[in-house]
């Protein structure tokens, strides 16, 4: 994916918290689509190869987390998790979290990713098909900017990070900002 384009249009299927369900279990499910996500919304998104995963668990999601307030005040409407996890694991990931800025995406299929040319094979890792890691920054359902990891393939020995970091994403969005105030 690259900076203009449009996201596809996608269901995911949630599950949500439902105070008139009793019990241990108080979700429903809930089908969402592309545009109810993004639609007229300055988002960030970020994918990831999985839940509770080393890196994502420990960097890449807390990161975006604490941030949150500071990717605020350059615009940003909200922020997004997706991964090719179903809405079950996202929803406990989260929680283990303590997510309170960040919400997650589930992609269980992994039809989103596909679409935009991210779902790669991890099965040398026992995991699958999977999101390679990126993020981007969403303007409305069309790309703004595009944060993809290098080496994009099938069963990488590696799982680089660094390029798609809530630190790399805030030095985009602060230049942004210098630029739009030079103007």
């Amino acid at each position: 994916m690259k900076a203009g384009h449009k996201l596809p249009d996608v269901t995911f299927h949630t599950r949500v918290r439902d105070g008139a369900i009793e019990g241990p279990n108080p979700f429903r499910w809930e089908d969402k689509t592309t545009a109810d996500f993004f639609a007229g919304k300055r988002v960030i998104l970020f994918s990831l190869p999985g839940a509770f995963t080393p890196t994502c668990s420990t960097y890449q999601l807390p990161g975006f987390e604490k941030n949150a307030e500071t990717f605020a005040s350059h615009g940003i409407d909200a922020i997004y998790c997706m991964s090719v996890n179903d809405s079950f694991v996202m929803n406990k990931w989260a929680e283990s979290q303590n997510l309170a800025n960040v919400s997650v995406i589930p992609d269980g299929s992994g039809e989103f990713t596909r679409k935009i040319g991210m779902l790669v094979a991890k099965d040398n890792l026992g995991f699958g098909m999977r999101s390679w890691r990126y993020a981007a920054v969403i303007n409305d359902g069309v790309i703004e900017a595009w944060f993809e990891e290098p080496g994009l393939r099938d069963n990488h020995d590696e799982d680089p990070y660094g390029v798609s970091s809530p630190e790399t994403v805030l030095d985009y969005l602060a230049d942004r900002a210098k630029s739009v105030a030079a103007e």
